[in-house]
């Protein structure tokens, strides 16, 4: 069973059997007069709203003001700086951290999270959390959190764990089979029996 094209799509539901990639879906919102901006799950929401009430548009909830109105994308920034609740990572932000910790330092999402979770601690707190973060990776059984939408990464950890013998050209093949298969909410998750797929 193929998926079908979105013009035969008639519901929420039947819409959100199938995997999508992002670039399709901002095609779809483009063509049905919908906001295309965004991340892909709020494009699936605002595709999945749209069918199901007559194309409208999918109320957006309204954004939280933030208080500071300190310049990260500006402002020289020292160990003494405190984070704020308008915190932004952008070239500043990772330009100060690797003068502080070196090329090897990496904004990933467990330390963005740390960051945006404490504010009014300052950014030496911030070097010695990244360092601590770090350290966990000398835990042979770490593994680092993978995010819900990031649906690839966890189905190649997962696939490669439980396949010993096999490889990431292995992992990409079988995740590719899967992606055209249906699902009951959208999301693709490794299981055993994908190792049959593409034996018919």
């Amino acid at each position: 069973m193929k998926r079908p094209p979105f013009e035969h799509i008639k519901s929420g539901q039947e819409f959100n059997k199938w995997y999508w990639l992002k670039e399709e879906m901002i095609e779809i919102c483009k063509r049905c007069g919908l906001p295309s901006g965004g991340r892909k799950f709020d494009l699936r929401d605002r595709i999945f709203y749209a069918l199901d009430h007559d194309g409208k548009i999918k109320p957006e909830p309204q954004k939280t003001k933030t208080k500071s109105k300190f310049d990260w994308a500006k402002s020289e920034l020292t160990l003494d700086s405190k984070i704020t609740d308008n915190v932004s990572f952008g070239p500043n932000f990772r330009g100060f951290m690797k003068s502080h910790i070196g090329n090897k330092f990496s904004c990933h999402s467990d330390f963005m999270d740390w960051v945006k979770s404490n504010e009014g601690k300052t950014l030496a707190d911030a070097v010695k959390a990244w360092y601590k973060l770090e350290k966990r990776k000398e835990d042979p059984n770490f593994k680092r959190t993978i995010a819900d939408n990031n649906m690839l990464a966890q189905y190649t950890r997962d696939f490669l764990e439980d396949n010993k013998n096999k490889t990431m050209k292995d992992a990409n093949k079988y995740w590719l089979l899967k992606k055209q298969l249906p699902t009951k909410n959208g999301f693709i998750r490794y299981e055993k029996t994908d190792l049959k797929l593409g034996n018919d």
